[in-house]
């Protein structure tokens, strides 16, 4: 694994963790994405003059990817007007990375080592004890049927859009497409989050919180684009699972600066994601 790929994404899911720490502070959380995705095509929007167009081989796959990225905002409004989903969502991340390696191997026949694969499980493994804390708390609450296949739903469109993403930067240039992709995403997301929560409702939002909507529209764009180019010199697979580290750092933050419970369980179920991390970037 390439150190300046392990960087890239390190700064990559950093900034989504931050992002994410702003998020738990609003109470509107979904009209506070839609800011993000609005701004992120705004600011992308100015950069393409200087960027330019992907080239025509790539538009296929950023339509698609934003296609994708639409369905996966979608999928997250409904699954969180039900509580049930909030008990299973960290299965959605620990089962994306899984199914992103079974695509790499299958289309882009990635071979990875032994090592590789063993940083993978544990990676997987430490996503899936972080998310059992919820759980394990929530005993009273047991998790529906529906709920398990919306976050598993959740998790098959990841592993679609980060391997659509990672196929195109793979042939191609990296900067002109991520940032066709944001300039793109807003018109389908906007129109559908706008209906479901009231324009009225974006406007306060954007009155009382313009500051940190703007920062995180921000680290969304860069957070996204480091990644895109770690995809460019590094296996999918280990790229896609590493990215996940962000769900760690923001479990972190929210311990530190929120007084949030960490609990054992979750420790220990970091631990495992960062040794997981270790593994690929010495033997992957």
């Amino acid at each position: 694994m390439p150190i300046l790929a392990l960087i890239l994404l390190f700064l990559s899911a950093s900034m989504h963790a931050v992002w994410n720490f702003l998020l738990k502070n609003s109470e509107e959380k979904f009209i506070a994405m839609g800011w993000q995705v609005i701004l992120s095509g705004i600011f992308s929007l100015g950069f393409i003059f200087f960027t330019g167009l992907p080239p025509r081989s790539m538009w296929l796959f950023a339509l698609i990817s934003m296609t994708l990225e639409a369905i996966y905002f979608i999928l997250l409004c409904n699954a969180y007007s039900d509580h049930d989903f909030s008990l299973v969502y960290p299965i959605a991340r620990g089962a994306a990375p899984a199914l992103l390696v079974l695509w790499s191997a299958i289309f882009l026949h990635e071979k990875l080592t032994a090592g590789g694969y063993i940083g993978l499980a544990m990676i997987t493994g430490g996503m899936i004890v972080i998310g059992a804390t919820t759980l394990i708390q929530s005993q009273e609450q047991k998790p529906h049927m529906r709920g398990i296949l919306i976050a598993l739903a959740v998790a098959l469109v990841i592993s679609m859009y980060t391997f659509i993403d990672g196929t195109a930067v793979k042939n191609g240039p990296a900067m002109p497409y991520g940032i066709s992709m944001f300039v793109m995403v807003p018109f389908i997301t906007t129109p559908y989050l706008a209906r479901r929560y009231g324009w009225s409702h974006f406007m306060d939002m954007w009155k009382s919180h313009s500051g940190y909507l703007l920062l995180g529209g921000f680290l969304g764009m860069v957070a996204y684009m480091l990644a895109l180019f770690a995809y460019t010199i590094a296996p999918l697979s280990y790229s896609g699972a590493i990215r996940e580290v962000s769900a760690v750092i923001g479990a972190f933050l929210g311990w530190k600066f929120l007084n949030e419970e960490m609990g054992g369980i979750r420790v220990v179920g970091s631990a495992i994601v960062f040794a997981g991390v270790m593994v690929i970037a010495v033997f992957g």
